[in-house]
């Protein structure tokens, strides 16, 4: 892919949005909650360091990163809205070549949009987040979050916070799956108020938080 990818995403979100709210009203309406998954909500830990890779990206992005502090908010998740994050996860997931920081950019840890069609973990996530937000969820649901894989090797993921738990976007997986359930030790993520502060994590299965206020999509 060349440099233009960069104009693709807005299209892209705009696909997946009008595809999803255009899906049978007549269906969609006969899905009952019970046949939503529900996870579980992670426990939060307090302050802690902020990712260098966030710090350096927000200083070459100073207009994405220069916000204010928000009340915190959930996604109310329905078949649509889960409909729309599954497809961003699977559309970014297959459009974005795999390939390390190192041999994309010449250094270790280099958070960017992946405008080359190339990119981490990290610019998977970021992708996804900026598609989403531009699709109308609310950024305060959207959580960029540092984990351990199964190999115990860093990695990012996209969190996301709905009124049935918590759930994830990952680049390795590329099923709607709960947080709880890929495996990974949690080790902190962006703060729901304000994404400059990130708060370190329990372990899935430790104390349980309860959910914040669900949040309207925006259409």
């Amino acid at each position: 892919m060349t440099s233009s990818f960069r104009y693709l995403w807005p299209v892209a979100a705009a696909s997946i949005c009008v595809a999803s709210l255009f899906a049978p009203a007549q269906a969609a309406s006969r899905q009952s909650a019970k046949s939503l998954p529900l996870a579980s909500f992670a426990a939060t830990a307090g302050d802690t360091s902020v990712p260098f890779g966030w710090v350096d990206f927000c200083s070459r992005n100073q207009s994405e990163c220069a916000t204010r502090d928000l009340p915190a908010l959930d996604i109310e998740l329905t078949q649509s809205t889960m409909q729309m994050l599954d497809r961003v996860n699977r559309w970014v997931n297959s459009s974005i070549e795999p390939v390390s920081d190192m041999d994309n950019y010449g250094t270790e840890d280099f958070w960017t949009y992946p405008v080359n069609g190339k990119g981490d973990c990290e610019d998977y996530v970021l992708l996804k987040r900026r598609m989403l937000i531009e699709m109308g969820f609310p950024r305060q649901a959207l959580l960029i979050t540092v984990v351990k894989d199964l190999q115990n090797e860093g990695h990012a993921i996209l969190t996301v916070k709905t009124n049935r738990g918590e759930f994830v976007l990952d680049n390795k997986n590329s099923e709607f799956r709960a947080w709880s359930a890929t495996g990974y030790r949690y080790v902190k993520r962006q703060s729901q108020s304000d994404p400059n502060r990130w708060v370190s994590l329990g372990e899935p299965g430790g104390p349980l938080l309860t959910a914040s206020q669900p949040a309207p999509l925006r259409r």
